[in-house]
């Protein structure tokens, strides 16, 4: 069964970029543009193998995202990764994982990276 992975980003050039990279690598994707939308799919029944979230967008954070995410049943499992810059702060790092992201990607990622830290979250 195909794996489909949750793509929340504000900016458009990189869910387009993600979103044709993890095609090729045959996965399943839907995306957001922000936390609000993500929240507001989730809420109708999308359920996500994994779910890969930018830190800084409008209207809801991915901090905030990942909080409301943790609270709703069919979210509580599934692996998060928060889309970071190269210079976010251990503090905030320790913050996002105490709060229940899985781990993070620092942008700009290549395609091993990102399909080894896939692999290492959504085994087969």
């Amino acid at each position: 069964m195909t794996k489909m992975i949750f793509l929340v980003d504000d900016s458009l050039t990189m869910l387009m970029s993600l979103k044709g990279r993890l095609k090729m690598a045959g996965f399943n994707i839907e995306t957001a543009e922000d936390g609000v939308q993500a929240m507001e799919k989730l809420r109708a029944g999308l359920k996500p193998n994994l779910i890969i979230t930018d830190i800084n967008m409008p209207n809801m954070n991915g901090v905030e995202f990942l909080k409301q995410a943790r609270n709703l049943p069919n979210c509580r499992f599934i692996p998060i990764l928060m889309l970071t810059v190269l210079d976010m702060a251990m503090e905030k790092r320790e913050e996002v994982r105490k709060i229940g992201a899985t781990g993070w990607l620092v942008k700009p990622i290549s395609d091993v990276d990102l399909l080894d830290m896939i692999r290492l979250v959504l085994p087969d």
